[in-house]
């Protein structure tokens, strides 16, 4: 059967210019898009005990808009001014930009890199008499606390929010020909929420090695897998796959 059906598992893209409405054009496919993970804050009492003062603290490290919004509601709930002195490490340009929601945009206090944390860690490696807060979800890459510790950076962590499986009761059945999916949490909100499916003739496409990994480990079958050299982003190894699998379909 040629593919005709996507499900990707993120939420449908706010700009028209999407490469994956270009992607269902060229290839006539449907893409539908489903979160299969969402955020929630952990509330304020909860931040109570794990003991982290921010004022104790000279610098903040954001990784995602997400550890913007929560920092600084945290703040609000708390009722604790953040000072004008506090300095702010991003990782992408675009975060950076973000904290004009919350703050005056002044560069010299704003420092930010390319969206890899190894090249924002040699940013903050200029300024190791800071004193960095990491606000982080429950659910978090390794390699954050490792580089900080393996580079002598004095910081906290904060776990000021949590990835959940959302609610996929109303998908009843997944009656797609490829699932796509970012984050070994979406593949955990797979089990968790269709713990009977079978995956027969469905795809499942993957990204980033901790995905394709934790697809392997429940247990499925990873057909698509991306960045690879020859696609380097998810709808490019989509692409190739679907050209390739309907043309041997004819």
């Amino acid at each position: 059967m040629k593919i005709k059906r996507i499900l990707v598992s993120q939420p449908k893209p706010q700009t028209e210019k999407s490469p994956y409405f270009e992607l269902a054009d060229k290839s006539n496919v449907k893409i539908d898009f489903r979160p299969f993970i969402q955020v929630e804050s952990v509330p304020t009492k909860e931040f109570r005990t794990q003991k982290v003062n921010i004022l104790d603290h000279t610098a903040v490290i954001f990784t995602s808009r997400t550890a913007i919004d929560n920092y600084f509601r945290v703040a609000e709930e708390m009722r604790i001014t953040v000072p004008d002195s506090m300095k702010y490490f991003c990782i992408s340009e675009a975060t950076a930009y973000y904290l004009q929601k919350y703050i005056v945009y002044r560069k010299r206090k704003i420092f930010h890199s390319t969206g890899k944390f190894p090249d924002l860690i040699e940013v903050i490696k200029k300024h190791k008499d800071e004193t960095y807060l990491v606000p982080l979800s429950d659910i978090h890459k390794q390699e954050i606390p490792d580089l900080l510790d393996k580079n002598k950076i004095k910081y906290s962590k904060a776990i000021l929010y949590r990835t959940v499986s959302s609610d996929l009761s109303d998908l009843k059945d997944i009656n797609y020909d490829i699932l796509v999916f970012f984050s070994p949490s979406g593949i955990a909100s797979l089990l968790q929420n269709f713990p009977d499916w079978d995956q027969n003739e469905t795809k499942i496409a993957s990204f980033g090695p901790a995905t394709a990994k934790a697809v392997k480990e429940a247990g499925y079958r990873l057909d698509i897998q991306a960045p690879m050299p020859q696609a380097p982003s998810m709808t490019m190894a989509l692409e190739q796959f679907i050209k390739k699998h309907n043309k041997a379909q004819k």
